[in-house]
């Protein structure tokens, strides 16, 4: 239930219609409640009241028709507006940023805050009457609506500046870094503990490719999300072993292998129906359960910077910077094992985890390998995984990162044109070596101390 609940709220919440819907209707329900108060309140009063609208019926209509009227006709310009924007961000940094846009929780509200104004003020307009000796004027109702009208220029006010401020590079890579630093803490809760890296490989049963049984998706999709500890409490109550062959994040055909169960012989229709109850799919990649979702935003958007089309390095750099960010913040957490038991201890699920050495190469592969003929890149990209390897405390890890150092360092070398490149590749890949050799942690001052910037 967990899981399915965080996976409809991550589809809400990246969806423009939830918010102004629940405004619209509260803007409904809140019309009916001042009409209901003009209805109690007597009129004297109202008119004597320094702080009520107090004129008459002919008046109120003109005031609601023309907040209403402004209202609409502001909502299309927001929405027009808001739809230029996306077009320009989709161009320039990438289709799959456009999520971002569409779960930006200002615009969502803006919007919501015009569509209410609108509908409220039509509720309220047809309350008014002034034919016959039948006169109604919702003094309260009017008021409230020249409120909503004045806060709505305050809203237009507060769009304009965020159209702009939301397409600005530097606020797109900070918002989509935060949403990754958000699912490492989520996902990777646990800070690294040396003893937490004690565990031993259990052994599968014996014959277990041989006598297990493959499940097969029955849908084709993104896998949102995994009920993990729904799964384990399954695989206990019908005494499985469960190896699972896909994660959140991968592409799945319809007739693929989700898994394989063991022992086969209690694998029949009914569990397999009901192990693929487990798994949510989608049309596209959600940041629910795949933190390398997060990444390959960014890796996207340093990849179509260093393109010659757009040619815009610093723009990459920024990238390598949030993305050394998180490669530090990964590196002191506790990877979560693949090996799951369940209360008695025995085990019951494997299953298929991203550990750093993918993390990093999801990060660093791709970026290196087009940004290669960029000098500037290339040292930057040295330098960071200098700064990066003396804030890990796992020695894989540096292993791991220098390997992509080394590979950095031939390409970088292989596509310079001139001495003077080659001696800053060099200097550089000096430092990241000197600091991805050494062992144990160092502190700020000994980084700056022994392992100078490339000049």
């Amino acid at each position: 239930m967990k899981t399915f609940l965080s996976t409809l709220w991550e589809k809400l919440r990246s969806n423009y219609w939830v918010v102004p819907t629940i405004m619209a209707v509260t803007a409904t329900a809140f019309s009916f409640l001042t009409i209901h108060i003009d209805g109690v309140i007597n009129a004297k009063w109202a008119r004597a009241a320094g702080w009520l609208w107090a004129g008459g019926p002919q008046g109120a209509r003109s005031v609601l028709s023309t907040i209403a009227g402004s209202t609409i006709t502001v909502a299309g310009v927001v929405f027009s507006i808001t739809i230029v924007a996306l077009t320009l961000a989709s161009s320039q940094f990438g289709p799959r940023l456009l999520r971002n846009f569409m779960s930006d929780r200002g615009t969502q509200i803006v919007l919501g805050v015009f569509v209410s104004t609108f509908l409220y003020c039509l509720l309220i307009l047809r309350t008014v009457r002034g034919i016959d000796s039948v006169t109604v004027i919702p003094f309260l109702s009017v008021t409230c609506g020249i409120l909503f009208g004045v806060a709505s220029v305050g809203f237009l006010i507060y769009f304009i500046h965020h159209v702009p401020t939301s397409i600005l590079a530097g606020t797109i890579l900070g918002r989509v870094a935060t949403e990754l630093q958000s699912s490492i803490d989520r996902l990777y809760p646990e800070k690294y503990d040396v003893d937490s890296e004690t565990e031993e490989t259990p052994r599968l049963p014996d014959n277990f490719e041989k006598e297990a049984c493959a499940i097969r998706s029955r849908e084709s999709g993104f896998i949102d999300a995994i009920a993990d500890d729904d799964l384990v409490q399954f695989a206990a109550q019908e005494k499985l072993v469960i190896r699972m062959r896909r994660r959140p994040g991968d592409f799945v055909a319809e007739g693929s292998t989700l898994a394989y169960v063991w022992p086969a012989d209690r694998c029949d229709d009914e569990t397999a129906d009901h192990y693929r109850s487990f798994y949510f799919f989608g049309w596209h990649r959600t940041p629910t359960q795949d933190i390398e979702y997060s990444i390959d935003q960014l890796v996207e958007v340093a990849v179509r910077a260093l393109s010659p089309g757009i040619n815009d390095p610093f723009t990459a750099m920024t990238c390598l910077e949030w993305l050394g960010a998180a490669l530090i913040q990964v590196g002191n957490r506790r990877i979560p094992s693949p090996y799951l038991y369940d209360e008695a201890g025995e085990l019951r699920v494997v299953a298929d985890t991203t550990d750093f050495a993918g993390i990093a190469a999801g990060a660093l592969n791709q970026i290196r390998q087009y940004g290669a003929s960029s000098i500037g890149v290339v040292v930057l990209m040295l330098d960071m995984l200098a700064r990066v390897a003396v804030e890990l405390p796992r020695a894989q890890d540096r292993e791991t990162l220098l390997g992509h150092a080394e590979r950095l360092h031939h390409d970088g070398m292989s596509a310079a044109k001139n001495e003077s490149d080659r001696h800053d590749i060099a200097e550089g890949f000096a430092c990241a070596q000197r600091a991805l050799t050494t062992v144990g942690r160092l502190g700020a001052n000994d980084q700056l101390r022994k392992f100078p910037g490339p000049a």
